[in-house]
């Protein structure tokens, strides 16, 4: 059995006593997954799509990992399960999937996927009930998804690192946002900052500069940084996966009254929003005290985004850059549960404010402790 660099045995037989009970609620005798966040947080161990692959669990028989034959050694060495039937990469591995489910005794049983899993193409499921035609496909939704909104004590203390990766990163990386600078270098430090802290090396997030109000998840640029530009920062560092994240603005130079204003007016919204964020609070009440308020001010005529969205695990080659498993946006008729990480955030006006927030028993958690206001520098 593989060790994990940072998650403890218990840890995973947690994960999978809870997989197993909503699994044997929705009447499956087995359930696939292949996208990678919900295979690495199941078994310790993702790898990428460029050979499909997956997990199988089922409710009486061993669970498999199914991987083409050069990642299978990492895999053995990170995941708790034993059981890794592999592939050639020029080989087809439904076939090597239908084998290793016939013989526990799955050809006709009912198998639950992920409808909506960005793994499964329509070709995939062509091919997988072609290989088991006498097996009953049948749709579980997000479960894992679902799952891992409601964090461990140790996957808190990963987040609770990487936020303060993400405070440090940012501090340095305001720094170098000075005339004759650039976004690059303000990257390269950022990155520089995660591995030297033990983050992952993975890419810093958005930095984007420009004169306007309005540019936000923007692109890279080379061109030396002048006076006058803003240099918007959102840092995603992550460790073993698990990322916290903080963004902020930089001015070079003085900062237009008006910025500063929009400023002081979304950092005393979102503390209110974060404020109401205690659990059982009602997830459009906590978006409305940050979207209404910031028409109401006259910061934007209209809200057309999502104030925050949950935290947790990221595949190191998925395609989501963001969890929006929960997102608060009007309508939304969820509640906020104690062990729930989000990243709010807030943008109007020039200027542009997040942090994540742990919802605990008794009420938010800030993960992220930089000053919220405009980082000047003169």
């Amino acid at each position: 059995m593989g060790q994990h660099p940072y998650f403890a045995p218990q840890e995973f037989a947690t994960r999978l006593a809870r997989l197993k009970e909503r699994l044997h609620a929705s009447g499956v005798d087995a359930a696939l997954f292949d996208e990678i966040e919900a295979m690495t947080w199941i078994s310790g161990f993702g790898s990428s799509a460029n050979r499909w692959r997956c997990v199988v669990i089922p409710l009486e028989a061993e669970p498999l990992f199914l991987i083409r034959a050069l990642d299978a050694s990492v895999c053995r060495q990170r995941s708790w399960i034993t059981d890794v039937p592999t592939f050639r990469d020029w080989e087809d591995p439904v076939p090597v999937l239908a084998e290793s489910l016939r013989a526990r005794g799955l050809a006709e049983a009912t198998i639950g996927l992920d409808f909506d899993s960005y793994g499964t193409s329509i070709a995939r499921m062509a091919a997988l009930k072609g290989a088991l035609p006498r097996a009953r496909f049948v749709n579980i939704g997000a479960m894992v998804a679902e799952l891992r909104l409601i964090k461990s004590p140790a996957e808190i203390e990963l987040l609770r690192r990487a936020a303060a990766i993400a405070d440090e990163a940012l501090r340095r990386a305001a720094t170098v946002c000075v005339p004759g600078g650039t976004q690059r270098e303000a990257a390269k430090v950022a990155q520089q900052t995660f591995v030297e802290m033990g983050g992952d090396p993975y890419r810093p997030g958005p930095i984007t500069a420009g004169r306007g109000w309005d540019f936000l998840h923007g692109h890279l640029g080379d061109e030396p940084l002048s006076a006058g530009d803003v240099v918007h920062i959102e840092l995603t560092p992550r460790i073993h996966g698990y990322s916290s994240r903080v963004m902020r603005c930089v001015v070079l130079g003085e900062p237009e009254p008006e910025r500063l204003r929009a400023t002081e007016i979304l950092a005393e919204l979102q503390d209110r929003q974060i404020a109401a964020m205690i659990p059982g609070a009602l997830a459009e009440d906590v978006d409305a005290i940050l979207r209404d308020g910031v028409i109401r001010a006259g910061l934007r005529e209209s809200y057309d985004n999502i104030t925050g969205y949950t935290l947790g695990l990221y595949g190191d080659a998925g395609p989501r850059t963001s969890d929006f498993t929960r997102i608060l946006h009007p309508g939304a008729t969820w509640r906020l549960e104690p062990g729930m990480v989000f990243h709010v955030y807030a943008s109007a006006g020039g200027a542009a404010l997040s942090e994540s927030v742990l919802i605990t028993e008794t009420g938010p958690e800030l993960l992220t402790h930089l000053p919220r206001t405009l980082l000047i520098n003169r």
